[in-house]
C-alpha cells in the first residue's frame, strides 16, 4: 500500500444528507422519470438548511450520479463537500457499479469521499467475504493512490443461525450481537488490506459499544480515522437514540442521515409532483436535517 497508516482519515465534522439511493429510491417514488425531480427537491431542502444556519464547512450530500449528476455538480462547484456511490446498487455481494472503469467515474464527478454500501457478516460465507475483501482492498488502494477519501458503510446483516440464537427478534440482534459482528468485520477488513477514511456506521444504543468501534477504526496509527453514524430510514426517535449514543466520543464525527429526513417530503412529490406544496416539503427536509444537527450538537456539547 502505497500510503501510510497515520495519512489516512478526515477528521472534521461532517453532517451528511444521503439520497444516492437507487433502486429503493426507484420504489420510494414509483416511476422512474420522477426519481431526479425528487432528488432536486431533496438537494433544495439542504441548501435551505445551510442558508438558515447549517454550517457550510461541515455540510455534505452523498448522492448518486445516475439520477443526481446535475446535484452532484452543482453541490461540488457551490464548495458543499461531496460523497458519491461506487457500488452497484441493491447487490448482496459488493460490485463496481462501472466495472473496471470505476476510476474514471470517480475522477469525472471528483468528489471529496467515494463511498460504498457492503453487507459484511464476518460469520457468514467465507468465500463470500474474501472475494468481496479483494474487491474492496482494489478500490481502497486506488484511492488512496490518487490522494481520494474512502467513506465505508458497514452493514452486517443477521445469518439465520445468529437470529435464531435471540429467538427472531432483530431488535435483539441488534443490541445483543451486532455491535461485537461490526468489531470483527472491521478487523477482518483492515487487516484484509480495506483502509476506509471514514467508516459509515449502523447506529448502536450502546456508547461503550460506539467507543469501541471508534477505538478500532483509530487502532495502529489511524489516527484520524473517523465514524458517524447512518440513518437505516429508522424513526426519528431511535436515530436520536444512536446519535446520543455517539455524540461527542472522540472518533464520532457526525452522521449520514437519508430516508429519516426527506422520506415524507419526496413521498409527498411522488404522489402529485404539480399539485404538492413544494415550498413546504424543502423547508421540511431543511428542518428535519437541521433538527439532526441540533441533536448531534447538543448530545456532544459539554454538560
Amino acid at each position: 500500500m502505497s500510503i501510510g497508516l497515520n495519512e489516512l482519515g478526515y477528521d472534521e465534522r461532517l453532517y451528511m444528507l444521503a439520497f444516492d439511493h437507487r433502486g429503493s429510491f426507484e420504489k420510494m417514488v414509483g416511476d422512474v422519470e420522477r426519481v431526479p425531480g425528487a432528488k432536486t427537491l431533496i438537494w433544495e431542502g439542504f441548501q435551505r438548511s445551510v442558508e438558515e444556519g447549517i454550517p457550510k464547512a461541515f455540510a455534505g450530500i452523498l448522492t448518486d450520479g445516475q439520477y443526481a449528476a446535475g446535484v452532484a455538480r452543482e453541490a461540488k462547484a457551490g464548495g458543499y463537500k461531496l460523497a458519491m456511490p461506487v457500488e452497484k446498487s441493491g447487490q448482496n455481494e459488493f460490485d463496481f457499479e462501472y466495472g473496471d472503469a470505476f476510476g474514471e467515474k470517480i475522477e469525472e464527478f471528483d468528489p471529496d469521499f467515494s463511498k460504498v454500501l457492503v453487507r459484511y457478516n464476518p460469520e457468514g460465507d467465507r468465500e463470500l467475504n474474501e472475494r468481496q475483501i479483494v474487491k474492496l482492498r482494489r478500490l481502497s488502494e486506488w484511492l488512496h493512490e490518487h490522494h481520494r477519501k474512502f467513506l465505508f458503510e458497514l452493514l452486517v446483516p443477521a445469518e439465520a443461525a445468529q437470529l435464531e440464537s435471540v429467538g427472531g427478534s432483530e431488535e435483539r440482534y441488534d443490541t445483543e450481537l451486532r455491535p461485537q459482528l461490526m468489531l470483527e468485520a472491521i478487523l477482518q477488513l483492515q487487516n484484509g488490506g480495506v483502509e476506509a477514511d471514514i467508516w459509515k456506521i449502523e447506529g448502536i444504543e450502546d456508547r461503550e459499544a460506539c467507543r469501541e468501534i471508534a477505538e478500532l477504526a483509530r487502532r495502529e496509527g489511524r489516527d484520524r480515522v473517523s465514524c458517524v453514524v447512518l440513518g437505516r430510514g429508522a424513526s426519528d426517535a431511535k436515530v436520536d437514540e444512536w446519535l446520543r449514543a455517539a455524540a461527542g466520543l472522540e472518533g464520532y464525527i457526525g452522521f449520514a442521515i437519508g430516508r429519516s429526513i426527506f422520506a415524507d417530503a419526496v413521498k409527498a412529490y411522488a404522489a402529485d409532483p404539480d399539485g404538492f406544496d413544494r415550498e413546504a416539503a424543502v423547508e421540511q427536509i431543511a428542518g428535519n436535517y437541521r433538527r439532526f444537527v441540533d441533536v448531534y450538537e447538543g448530545a456532544a456539547a459539554p454538560v
